[in-house]
Formats: C-alpha cells, structure tokens, sequence
C-alpha cells in the first residue's frame, strides 16, 4: 500500500531541497526522520515534516504499521517564483527571484 504527503510553497529553491531528498531515498522512514533531525540544511525540516505527515497518514488512514515503511519515492518541483528588484548602479535595477518549490514524499510497505 503506497501512502502519499505533499507540501506546497516552500521557501527554498527545488535544487537545494533535493540535495536533501537524494539522502534519504530508499530507506526505512523512521530512520530517515532520524537522520534528517541532525542534518544542518533547511531542507532538512521541510523533508522531516513531510515524512512525519506521511507517517502519520499510514497510520491513522490505512492502519499501517510506521516500522514497516520505506521511502519509495520522494522529489521536489519547482513552485511559482517571486520576482522582486532591487536599485542598482545608475539608475539601472537588479532583478531578485525567490524560488520556491512543491514536495511530494511517497511511502510504500515493506515486503515481509
């Protein structure tokens, strides 16, 4: 049985925050909350979060056992960006844009 979290929105590019999914792409889930607790990117809690929701969906919705679960497939896309400026030399202007990404974290049961 596949269990499926999504986030929306982030606030961190999608090429940072994937960095952080090819880490933890196909192992167990709770070991994967585990390593993401010490990892020192900001990625690292958006991923978390969305594992523990995942979880938590095993659980409450299709009565899955959480020690049985593996990170089938996890990546992120990219969101709507927000373009901004900022005042540059002579009357010129820098353009500034704020990347934002979408992350989808599948759960699947582990066989046996």
């Amino acid at each position: 049985m596949k269990v499926q979290a999504k986030t929306s929105y982030l606030t961190i590019s999608p090429q940072k925050l994937r960095l952080v999914c090819d880490k933890v792409r196909g192992m167990a889930a709770k070991q994967a909350v585990t390593v993401l607790e010490f990892m020192p990117q900001k990625g690292a809690t958006f991923v978390q979060k969305t594992i523990k929701s995942a979880i938590a969906n095993a659980e409450n919705n299709f009565d899955l056992n959480p020690d049985n679960l593996v990170v089938e497939t996890i990546f992120a896309d990219d969101g709507p960006r927000l373009k901004r400026m900022k005042a540059g030399a002579r009357g010129r202007y820098k353009p500034r844009v704020r990347r934002t990404s979408h992350l989808t974290i599948i759960l699947n049961e582990r066989e046996g």
